[in-house]
């Protein structure tokens, strides 16, 4: 039943790949002022997950705590190697312009980003079903801001806007894939779930530091500031909600 919910999870991740076409009759000064304060929601959601739900469900079922340690920095190390390697560049203005000429090399990353926020999610309700809602709200948190900026890549990059719409769907929808994956590799890899539990809260952690946190320092006058720190504690509280459903 867990993994009926994960799958439904994906596939509603998949469909904020639609986001992209309501930014359109947006200007430009609007969109970056809304993107700015969902990054800031962003970067509250991926560390309550990481540090409230992630990491005490690790400790919880791995007593070594030095493994559980050394799994969360992999996850660090593991998501700054994949953004070398893709050439991610989490930019989450609308016209990034160093994303202009490379809409394959956007496509490719943000396939694989999605494969793996699928097998996050999958392992996720593998645990429990709080664990699995928790994490989707972080992934939703995450990547309305980053299919925005996806979109914008596409579109500026010459893509039609109907092409660049389906791209990003099918795009998208290799976190479906990554579900299947989840559940057909815990059948067979004895606690899958205790190893990928906190290497995604590394990876979330990096994603939140290293990723988002730089894009709100674009914005510093004192009111950014405030509206920034009241978005990150409602992601947060987010994630201190959720526990209630345990």
């Amino acid at each position: 039943m867990l993994i009926l919910y994960a799958f439904l999870s994906a596939l509603i991740v998949s469909l904020i790949s639609l986001i992209g076409v309501f930014t359109l009759s947006i200007k430009k000064e609007a969109l970056n002022k809304i993107v700015h304060v969902l990054v800031a929601f962003a970067v509250g959601g991926l560390f309550g997950d990481a540090i409230i739900h992630l990491i005490p469900e690790a400790f919880k079922t791995n007593p070594n705590s030095l493994s559980v340690s050394l799994l969360i920095l992999l996850g660090i190390f593991i998501f700054f190697g994949m953004e070398k390697i893709l050439r991610w560049r989490h930019c989450h203005e609308s016209d990034c312009p160093e994303h202009h000429h490379l809409a394959t090399m956007n496509l490719v990353g943000d396939a694989v980003h999605n494969f793996i926020d699928g097998l996050i999610i999958g392992v996720s309700f593998m645990v429990s079903l709080p664990l699995g809602l928790a994490t989707t709200v972080a992934v939703v948190l995450h990547e309305i801001p980053q299919e925005v900026a996806d979109f914008g890549v596409l579109i500026y990059a010459g893509v039609p806007v109907k092409k660049a719409l389906g791209y990003n769907f099918l795009s998208a929808l290799l976190a479906v894939l990554g579900v299947a994956m989840a559940a057909l590799v815990g059948k067979y890899v004895t606690n899958f779930s205790d190893l990928l539990i906190p290497i995604t809260a590394g990876g979330f952690i990096y994603i939140a530091g290293s990723d988002l946190i730089p894009e709100l320092h674009h914005q510093t006058q004192i009111s950014h500031f405030l509206k920034q720190l009241i978005f990150i504690l409602l992601g947060l509280g987010i994630m201190v909600l959720l526990l209630f459903l345990g």
